[in-house]
């Protein structure tokens, strides 16, 4: 393995794949001082103020003179606001379809609405942060001895939140809880559904059946702690109405289901600067095998792809996709504005102290996970996702809130690539942990489903990692747990993004 990384010939910095002590020649200059493993070295003079690329493109402006050799990190690296030129549909690069007849299969489970599952779970779904203890109780009444009975259930699982009240009755706040509600509600990996609330709050469970034509029936039922009068009786009915579900439940069986059916949040966290380089291209490979098959990728995060939106822009399908997906960059900037924060908050301590130094840096290795293919739609927080192929969905980059809002949107899998380690899972749709560098994965072996890092260490091709992570894609999806869902990670990370004011 070389000592450094040059990612483009425009760069004017390169990566150190190991930590280098001062004196190290690389390229034409000599290192200045420690550079820690994954950092960036510059390999020409950077006048203050000049800008500083990597990928070929702007990742930050020099904060004071930088001289051949130096480590370029937050001590001397500024972020500038973007303010790129868009270009759009003009780096469209059509996806080859496989033929219909020569798709790839998983076993799934085949909803009588056309959908497809990956998992199948009983949920409990609630309203608001009042009904979230009736609603853990009485999911924990079924315990693996009690499910034993019902062998085709993945779970009892409570969807609780902290939100539901205090809130304005309109808006975005209120239109987005709804919509994670609904998504939740119709998730392909749910057999059936149990839906409490309180009674009063703002969030009313009628305005939502209502809102999406949603009707009760065997395995979709709804009732609220004040009707039912309190919190015991409501413990007591919700366990009858889970015990009726599960032997519906337990008659769905899984069938082959075409690769096309598959819909997979693409998600990173803990990113470091391996990120870029390994996981994210690896993953990104795997989303353009998946929309050959005719299924969909769906990337969100949307201050996590900021510096790096015109390079989608101008994988746009059309103009109109594009605009969506600017219009969006321009809320958030002034939505940081209006909180009195900067986009350039996004990258956390661990992200620094794994080599990444500002967000526009970060964006660009993220976006890396939406591969090459067209950008065929751009959707609001937790909204139906209908078009095949990449996507992007708007969310924050806080992990949890990312995922729940691309679960309500319809992902049946999830694939998290992360550097510094992680030990998130989901529900119902299981996450696939994809480990940056090998160092890491040894080290939460328990964690990381696949390791990229041999994409650094032992020269496998980006391809290779992908179809990998491709073909697990297809084993996850037919039924085989994830490092996370093993230690019954998912329980907790339902996370609604709240928006908006708190009354």
């Amino acid at each position: 393995m070389p000592d450094i990384i040059r990612l483009d010939p425009a760069d004017n910095v390169v990566t150190a794949t190991r930590a280098l002590e001062a004196g190290v020649a690389v390229e034409d200059a000599t290192t200045q001082s420690l550079i820690p493993s994954g950092h960036k070295i510059a390999t020409q003079a950077i006048p203050k103020g000049a800008a500083i690329r990597k990928y070929a493109q702007v990742i930050g402006y020099a904060a004071e003179d930088i001289a051949p050799g130096a480590h370029v990190h937050t001590q001397n690296v500024a972020f500038r606001n973007t303010d790129a030129d868009y270009e759009f549909s003009t780096d469209l690069r059509p996806v080859t379809p496989v033929p219909e007849d020569e798709r790839d299969t998983f076993q799934g489970y085949a909803r009588a609405n056309g959908q497809v599952g990956t998992r199948n779970y009983v949920a409990i779904v609630t309203s608001v942060n009042c009904s979230a203890t009736a609603a853990r109780m009485i999911a924990a009444h079924f315990t693996p001895d009690v499910l034993s009975q019902y062998p085709n259930v993945d779970g009892v699982v409570a969807f609780v939140h902290g939100t539901g009240c205090g809130m304005a009755d309109s808006g975005d706040g209120f239109e987005a809880l709804q919509r994670v509600m609904w998504g939740y509600a119709r998730h392909p990996n749910h057999a059936a559904v149990l839906m409490v609330g309180l009674g009063c709050e703002m969030n009313q469970i009628d305005w939502m059946l209502d809102a999406y034509g949603l009707k009760q029936d065997p395995t979709f039922q709804v009732m609220n702690i004040q009707n039912v009068a309190g919190l015991r009786k409501t413990i007591q009915l919700g366990i009858q109405k889970i015990e009726a579900m599960l032997p519906i439940a337990n008659e769905a069986t899984r069938s082959p289901c075409p690769a096309s059916e598959l819909k997979v949040a693409l998600q990173c966290g803990g990113s470091d600067a391996w990120s870029g380089i390994t996981a994210n291209p690896a993953l990104g490979y795997a989303c353009d095998l998946l929309a050959a098959q005719g299924g969909t990728g769906v990337l969100a995060e949307t201050p996590e792809i900021y510096g790096a939106e015109h390079l989608l822009t101008r994988r746009a399908a059309d103009q109109a996709t594009g605009d969506k997906l600017v219009s969006l960059i321009k809320w958030w900037e002034d939505y940081t504005a209006r909180n009195r924060g900067s986009m350039d908050n996004n990258p956390s301590p661990g992200n620094k102290a794994g080599g990444l130094t500002t967000i526009l840096e970060k964006s660009l290795g993220a976006a890396a996970k939406g591969g090459t293919s067209p950008l065929m739609g751009v959707y609001k927080y937790a909204e139906p996702v209908t078009a095949r192929g990449f996507t992007f969905m708007d969310s924050p980059g806080y992990d949890p809130a990312s995922v729940t809002g691309q679960i309500a949107g319809g992902c049946n899998l999830v694939c998290f690539t992360t550097g510094r380690g992680s030990a998130f899972g989901s529900k119902p749709a299981p996450t696939i942990k994809v480990a940056t560098n090998s160092a890491m994965a040894k080290r939460m072996a328990e964690d990381m489903d696949i390791d990229a890092g041999t994409i650094l260490t032992e020269g496998t091709a980006v391809e290779e990692k992908g179809r990998e992570i491709y073909q697990t894609f297809l084993r996850v999806a037919s039924g085989e747990a994830t490092k996370s869902e093993a230690q019954g990670l998912g329980d907790y990370e339902f996370v609604p993004w709240q928006i908006g004011a708190v009354m």
